[in-house]
């Protein structure tokens, strides 16, 4: 990619936006070349580890056109890099990429908002970015310009960025621009984006687009105050407000009628809402209504609605899906000029509703500010020219048609002595929120702020600000924290420098906290440090989101790459990066000397069970713990407050619905049923069965577990191994072919054969009614067909995977797996009587229970079986799903398997890019969404540095970014319990310092706290209940407590662990049950 630098004197002459380079064509199908180019871009094999027989035969153009020939079936599109895009592809879509794709943008100002809005757009992959700044970079800049440099000083900042912006994304061009913004330069762009320009300035390059149909976005950073402002236009047609996926439901009744109501199946609530649209399909008797056009709705209940006359039409008789419908809306949007004056408010807090108006008023004063004093804003936190500025917001409230009825003297003297401050937590805030917007303009996916939108946080302050900030204390010093020291005051400067903090995960959202805590210095005074652990290499597909990587970094540790880039951005900041997983198994480095030392957590995760592991560890170790986590555009914030707040734990989300078992095994009737059976087939095939068979041949003592297992787990087990080992292991990869080709007859053609042999398609119930209705769909057998591509997808990717289980060389010649699969005999399938098929989970669940076996079945296997010797040195290949590497054939298996299954059931198939995001269960994310989350978490820190111990001062947040949505509350206070008169909460515990019995131990409690334990527990291990028998009692009562542990655990105590925690359950003098803190028991040093 060609990226160019230009300034207002060859303006004249090139005042083009770059043209789009040509894309790297990842999946550049008979072209060997392009194949070679795409392997050395991405810095990594294009097999997994450990496939070595695949490697050699999927090295040449030959794998490049098997992927071309499985792609159609998943509908994959050469003109956007999945690999890349992936994760974001799942928020925005297809549709809505190539309209950004075609969109080139205009980032005017490249201060710290400036580029956060860059980075978060050009990583978002729109068709260009150019870069404007007519100024010079700053020592002050570094506070939240991270793509600035000290040896930048001096330079044009958007040229001094430009190759570094230019770097987040091969595929869009950056160009940077120092000219004066004319009407004629501003022609070529799509989306305008305005953050550092004077207001009048801003009206006429407002008016310009507005009349030329080019979206402009006008966002403002001011210390702890941030401003974005919309106008897309007269009409602006959104394709989809909400980007929630559509949601379907199973039909039981539609009435005809003047105002007909639909019934839906019971089985869940139908999830609409008054003025839905929906369509119809696969009605029976009302047959007109299918494809027709969307119907608007009322709802009526939780399982119906009516749709409005049907009298015209047929009778319902049966079935049915409605599907809600994504229906385009217009809006209509003032121009800047016109919304100054007649504003539309986004409420961003509603406990701060009365605030928007307010900032209004006093945004458009700072500029009259700035003109009356030549350019300059109030000094930081000088009361003579806060006072002024008063008097200038005042005047102009009472002059502006948006006049504001009570103006807050206190609010704008705060925006008077904030407004110097550029503080890179709020650019995170505001760059996020104004680069979705850029996404909207571009695309029309997700409703747009209307228009504007207005935030502070100015709870970051401390409590008593203007006794303890002053302008001495917040006066430049020279130093690249000027910028936040104007806001904070020096003191605390010195205090996030001596910081200790430890980030659990180096994705998206600890690069993007690294990147902020650079800026800020947290850790880089003489005593601070953070500490960074993430055991996670980067992929590809990493590189969309999570900006410290670049593409010569796939393969590296995220951990270490990120730590050196923060390093970069700010050379004074002490980083010390980990490759650890957190966990019980890593409690001797993260012990008690480590955690003691720390002021705070920052978790990065993407898993909920490390997201708790840290909470409970924080709980115990009392320290602060900034929780977030995003999902698509949606994003949350939690702060936990030692002795203040809930633990993120304290609450926790309903458990994800599961799929019945019947439902996937016989009766599915939606993608995902299908999808989730081909993940099952898939585990149950190359997974399971290889782990079994090398334990078999690997361990001596298997044999006799597995025998003393219950129900019919030995045959089972005992019968993989007999299969695996004697009936399906090749010796060639036609024998892998025949194998294929009978597990497709077995699976698409016999077994659903068998299913219509039991049920008929015109059974029917006790009751009369028809056996295949309402959630049952009728299926029906497949018959191969070899030219059939989705029948050959599956053959062919079925033998590949079950060579790779036997380590034999695969072929990937289509034709010449073609060829060995027309040569395949399958014997013809004749359905058995006597087969039992569960209709209900309960039958399936009861068959499992009673399953019988003679023990003559177990010797008969045994018997047949091989002993382990006789195999040498041979193991099978165990295969661990991977759902991103489009080489390994494992999405090829998944999408061919759900989409036959699907086919059999007559079930709508998915692409395969639809088919990842399910199987894979790949978590939708876009790189504004981490903006925003990691700034609004980095306000939170500030609070705690200011030491706030007042509830109301801390928010948890949560935003949807689509909608848009803002919803900041204050943290759930820790619930309290009592006994007797002691009050308590989960941060508070019992300590016992040295060694005691556990007598001693008993009598502390009856003693000192008038508490009988009863029962009294470490772990898994219970030390000791009132139930006990009499001669343990005797044994343990004289011991020590730590001897207690080590002889009921069975296990030593580490090294490392300086504490025991005892749980108890207690008495108290009346008999009753109460609950009671636990015990942290310090055993002597």
């Amino acid at each position: 990619m060609s990226s160019v630098t230009k300034n207002s004197a060859d303006s004249e002459v090139d005042n083009r936006v770059s043209p789009p380079h040509k894309k790297l064509r990842t999946t550049a199908f008979n072209d060997s070349t392009n194949t070679h180019t795409a392997a050395n871009h991405l810095g990594k094999s294009a097999v997994t580890s450990g496939d070595s027989s695949l490697a050699a035969a999927t090295s040449d153009s030959a794998t490049v056109a098997r992927s071309a020939s499985m792609a159609k079936n998943g509908a994959v599109d050469d003109e956007i890099d999945e690999g890349l895009y992936s994760r974001q592809l799942y928020v925005l879509g297809h549709e809505a990429m190539k309209r950004m794709q075609a969109s080139n943008v205009l980032i005017s100002g490249l201060r710290g908002l400036g580029v956060e809005i860059a980075k978060n757009v050009i990583l978002g992959g729109v068709k260009s970015v150019t870069i404007h700044d007519e100024g010079v970079a700053s020592m002050a800049d570094l506070s939240s310009q991270f793509f600035l440099r000290e040896d930048d000083i001096g330079r044009n900042r958007a040229e001094a960025c430009q190759p570094r912006l230019a770097e987040l994304n091969s595929y869009v061009p950056v160009t940077a621009y120092t000219g004066r913004l004319s009407e004629e330069y501003l022609e070529q762009f799509q989306v305008v984006v305005l953050t550092e320009t004077e207001l009048e300035e801003r009206l006429r390059i407002g008016d310009f687009t507005h009349a030329h149909g080019i979206k402009l976005i006008v966002a403002s950073s001011r210390g702890l105050f941030g401003q974005v402002f919309c106008d897309f236009g007269d009409k602006f047609v959104v394709m989809d407000a909400t980007g929630e996926t559509p949601i379907s439901n199973m039909i039981a009744e539609i009435e005809k009628n003047a105002d007909a109501v639909v019934t839906c199946l019971d089985e869940m609530r139908h999830g609409y809402e008054d003025g839905d649209w929906v369509t119809f399909s696969e009605v029976q008797g009302m047959t007109e209504i299918n494809g027709s056009q969307p119907r608007q709705i009322k709802v009526l209940g939780p399982y119906t609605f009516s749709i409005g006359d049907t009298t015209a039409y047929s009778e319902y008789t049966r079935g049915g899906i409605v599907m809600q419908v994504n229906m385009p809306q217009t809006f209509a949007f003032k121009s800047l000029r016109e919304s100054l004056v007649s504003p539309d408010f986004l409420i961003s807090d509603f406990a701060k509703f009365d605030r928007p108006g307010q900032l209004h008023i006093g945004f458009q004063a700072l500029d009259s500010y700035k003109r009356i004093h030549a350019g300059h804003l109030p000094k930081p936190w000088s009361k003579t020219d806060a006072e002024e500025f008063v008097r200038i917001v005042t005047e102009m409230n009472d002059a502006s048609p948006a006049k504001v009825d009570e103006l807050s003297e206190d609010l704008m003297k705060h925006l008077a002595y904030c407004a110097q401050g550029d503080l890179v937590a709020m650019a995170a805030v505001i760059g996020g929120i104004a680069a979705q917007e850029v996404m909207k303009a571009c695309t029309g996916k997700f409703t747009p702020v209307r228009q504007w939108l207005y935030m502070d946080a100015l709870e970051c302050l401390p409590e008593n600000s203007t006794e303890v900030l002053s302008e001495e204390v917040c006066k430049p010093m020279g130093t690249r924290y000027d910028s936040q020291v104007a806001v904070f005051g020096a003191d605390f400067q010195k205090k996030l420098g001596n910081l200790k903090y430890f980030i659990v995960g180096s994705g998206a959202i600890g690069c993007e906290m690294l990147k902020n805590w650079a800026m800020m210095g947290i850790g880089a005074g003489d005593t601070g440090e953070v500490i960074i652990t993430d055991m996670d290499i980067i992929e590809k597909s990493n590189l969309n989101r999570q900006f410290l990587f670049r593409s010569w970094d796939v393969g590296k540790l995220k951990a270490d790459v990120a730590s050196k880039a923060a390093k970069v951005m700010n050379p004074a900041i002490r980083i010390t990066s980990h490759q650890n997983r957190v966990g019980a198994e890593t409690e001797h480095v993260y012990d008690d000397t480590f955690f003691e030392r720390l002021d705070g957590v920052a978790n990065a995760l993407d898993n909920v069970d490390a997201r708790m592991y840290m909470d409970r560890r924080c709980v115990y170790y009392r320290l602060p713990l900034l929780e977030s986590g995003t999902l698509g555009t949606k994003a949350n914030v939690q702060v936990v407050i030692p002795h203040l707040t809930e633990s993120y734990s304290s609450s926790q989300d309903p458990p994800e619905k599961s799929i019945p078992i019947c439902t996937l095994k016989n009766f599915p009737n939606a993608i995902e049923h299908t999808l989730q059976w081909a993940r099952d087939l898939f585990e149950g095939t190359y997974k399971q069965p290889a782990d079994t068979v090398n334990a078999y041949l690997t361990d001596s003592k298997f044999m006799e577990r597995t025998l003393k297992q219950q129900g019919m787990q030995p045959l089972e087990t005992l019968d993989i191994i007999r299969r695996s080992l004697l009936e399906e292991r090749p010796e060639t990869f036609e024998d892998c072919i025949k194998w294929a080709r009978t597990v497709f007859q077995e699976n698409f053609y016999n077994t659903v054969a068998q299913l219509l042999f039991n049920f008929a398609p015109d059974q029917v119930t006790s009751s009369g009614a028809p056996f295949w209705s309402g959630p049952k769909r009728c299926p029906h057998p497949i018959e191969f067909d070899l030219k059939n591509p989705l029948h050959m997808d599956f053959v062919a990717s079925a033998a590949i995977l079950h060579a790779v289980n036997y380590r034999v060389k695969p072929s990937t010649d289509r034709a010449h797996i073609t060829m060995l699969a027309s040569q395949v005999k399958v014997q013809r399938f004749v359905p058995r009587s006597g087969v039992k098929i569960a209709v209900t989970d309960a039958e399936a669940q009861a068959e499992s229970q009673s399953g019988m076996f003679d023990e003559s079945q177990i010797s008969q296997i045994q018997n047949k079986l091989p002993t382990p010797e006789t195999f040498g040195k041979f193991l099978m290949q165990p295969i661990e799903f991977e759902k991103d590497d489009d080489t390994n054939f494992h999405m090829d298996f998944i999408v061919a398997a759900s989409n036959l299954r699907a086919e059999n059931y007559n079930i709508p198939p998915a692409d395969r890019h639809k088919s990842k995001g399910i199987a894979g269960r790949i978590i939708p994310a876009i790189a504004t969404t981490t903006s925003l989350v990691t700034g609004l978490v980095c306000l939170e820190l500030c609070k705690l540095v200011q030491g706030h111990t007042k509830m109301e001062f801390f928010k948890n947040g949560f935003v949807n970014l689509a909608l848009p949505f803002f919803a900041f509350s204050e943290p759930i206070a820790a619930p309290k319990q009592k006994y007797y008169d002691t009050e308590f909460t989960l941060w508070d515990r019992f300590e016992i310092e040295g060694e005691l019995s556990l007598k001693e131990f008993l009598d502390y409690f009856q003693e000192k706290q008038k508490l009988e334990i009863t029962m009294l527990s470490q772990g898994v291990c219970m030390l000791y209940s009132f139930f006990m028998a009499p001669a343990k009692r005797k044994e343990r009562l004289p011991l020590p407590m730590s001897e207690v542990v080590k002889k009921v655990s069975k296990r030593k105590i580490e090294p490392h662990v300086r504490a025991l925690v005892f749980e108890l359950c207690c008495n108290d003098a009346d008999g009753e049950d109460v609950e009671v803190p636990y015990v942290r028991y310090v055993l002597p040093k």
